[in-house]
């Protein structure tokens, strides 16, 4: 975000002001008809899918950003949790595989200003919350983006969530080092509703 001192910007104002002023051979728009600007879809319940238990099958790239194409492979479970009337919701996974065991907690609160979902994550191994993933759904998607630290340098960092259904949907993660200009997958989890996982 640029800003622009106040020294600087009253004289721009000034002159944004004198071009903005009509001409007298220019048309004014008719009494009555002020644009409006275009309402923001509510997304407060995009997570709503996500409410009860899953079984999760979930792969996850050894070393990303270094052209590995060595994945580990995990299964296990995730139960999330409604929060202020679904305006925020906790997730907790758990999941094993022959490496070894990831817990993780999510915490997912929407800002009706923004109309934008803001997702922090911690892992059991460090209990530190990383910096916020933050985004939207659109048209059945959601798509989450930040900024990170990895292995010393900034990257870019995106969740997408997709394929969603009343009982499954898809999920994957993955890094840019470029900028966006090209990503690298290195997290894909497949979730699968059960009634009940004995918890």
């Amino acid at each position: 975000m640029v800003v622009i001192s106040n020294y600087c910007f009253k004289p721009f104002l000034l002159l944004c002001f004198l071009i903005a002023l009509p001409l007298p051979t220019c048309s004014q728009p008719k009494s009555g008809t002020a644009a409006t600007p275009t309402q923001q879809r509510d997304g407060q319940h995009d997570f709503d899918f996500e409410f009860g238990a899953w079984k999760i099958q979930l792969k996850r790239l050894v070393k990303p950003l270094t052209s590995s194409t060595s994945w580990l492979e995990y299964s296990g479970t995730s139960v999330v949790r409604k929060v202020w009337d679904g305006k925020a919701n906790l997730g907790e996974l758990e999941v094993s595989g022959a490496t070894g065991r990831i817990e993780g907690l999510s915490l997912r609160t929407y800002n009706p200003q923004s109309h934008q979902w803001h997702i922090g994550w911690v892992n059991s191994a460090d209990g530190t919350m990383g910096p916020a993933m933050i985004g939207a759904f659109k048209n059945g998607r959601g798509e989450f983006f930040n900024q990170e630290s990895f292995n010393g340098r900034a990257i870019f960092v995106r969740f997408i969530f997709s394929d969603i259904t009343a009982d499954a949907f898809h999920f994957e993660q993955a890094f840019s080092d470029d900028g966006g200009k090209t990503w690298e997958v290195n997290w894909v989890a497949n979730f699968t509703r059960v009634k009940d996982l004995g918890r």
